[in-house]
């Protein structure tokens, strides 16, 4: 008879296993071989079903246990390391989850901005530490040679990108930025910071310090950030209504939606229109999958890629985490 711990050590094979030949290759060859060598080792796999099973994907682990102390060398030393502080590791995932919160999604969100009359009042779901409510503090470097810097010069975070056909870009005028996220991390605190940089997957070369380089940017200039759920009944209706009145806002969902179960993705959509219906001129911007959901239209539904989406409308396919933006609403001016 199967016990249950050896029911979830069973399930945690399988998950480890498949994040190894599925996710990890050609991204992070030192994950790849963690997850492989969990998904061959019954004793580390009895140890990580400890921990909840919503709190146990490899990414948020393999985070966890660097930020602890865990070195970045083989699997065995790494097994040896866990198994003497799996408490703390278990404690640690679940008060926390995946926040991947890359500055450079500013640079797939650029091109929907710039359709966009200022001055602007931005307002992100899912902010985690607010690094990408701060489009306007960056500079841009895109291949097709649009290079962008703020007001006052140069940034120290440079957000370099791939671009086909978008439209003229221009920075926003930002005047307002909040945020709403179950667990927002704080730009000042070391804990944050180490964590948020432990998300990090060793081998994503130069990632590590970029978003060092905008924590530092929010921490000089922190946004407002509410503790929540946005999909609650009247919460982002609440945090909206304490925008300026005499800026357009703007409601940006970049990356987060799959990460909200269907049911709650429905409420969250929901509270979004009841923005847009209190308050005309507000617009919608979020980088999702294709066939996440339907507001983009049929057509982005096979699209290469992750779907730029502004106002129920597909208009370029991107890079998940905005390394590249093709452009496909080729009718859309460079403002509206």
């Amino acid at each position: 008879m199967v016990s249950s711990l050896d029911a979830e050590a069973s399930s945690v094979a399988e998950r480890y296993r498949r994040f190894a030949t599925d996710e990890a290759p050609g991204r992070s060859a030192l994950y790849e071989e963690w997850a492989t060598g969990v998904a061959a080792d019954p004793a580390t796999q009895r140890l990580l079903a400890r921990i909840r099973a919503d709190r146990r994907q490899p990414p948020l682990v393999f985070a966890v246990t660097r930020m602890l102390g865990a070195a970045d060398g083989g699997y065995t030393a790494w097994a040896q390391w866990l198994a003497a502080n799996i408490d703390d590791v278990a404690a640690e995932c679940a008060a926390r989850g995946l926040q991947t919160n890359e500055p450079l999604r500013c640079a797939a969100l650029l091109p929907a901005l710039s359709l966009i009359d200022g001055p602007i009042a931005l307002l992100e779901v899912g902010a985690s530490a607010g690094l990408c409510l701060y489009p306007d503090r960056y500079s841009y470097r895109y291949e097709n040679g649009q290079d962008l810097d703020p007001t006052g010069g140069p940034s120290p975070v440079v957000l370099r990108s791939r671009a086909q056909d978008v439209p003229t870009l221009h920075l926003p005028e930002i005047v307002w930025r909040a945020g709403i996220d179950l667990a927002p991390r704080d730009a000042t605190s070391d804990t944050d910071r180490r964590f948020l940089t432990s998300l990090v997957w060793p081998g994503e070369e130069g990632r590590r310090e970029r978003i060092v380089a905008a924590l530092d940017v929010v921490r000089e200039d922190p946004p407002t950030l509410i503790s929540g759920d946005a999909a609650a009944d009247g919460t982002l209706v609440e945090v909206a209504a304490e925008s300026p009145a005499d800026a357009t806002l703007v409601i940006t969902t970049p990356g987060v939606l799959p990460h909200i179960p269907r049911t709650g993705r429905i409420a969250l959509f929901d509270q979004i229109d009841a923005v847009l219906s209190a308050r005309p001129g507000t617009h919608w911007i979020s980088i999702d999958p294709p066939g996440l959901h339907d507001r983009w239209g049929a057509d982005s539904a096979n699209w290469p890629g992750f779907v730029l989406g502004m106002d129920n409308r597909a208009l370029a396919v991107v890079d998940p985490l905005g390394a590249w933006v093709e452009w496909r609403a080729h009718d859309v001016g460079a403002r509206r």
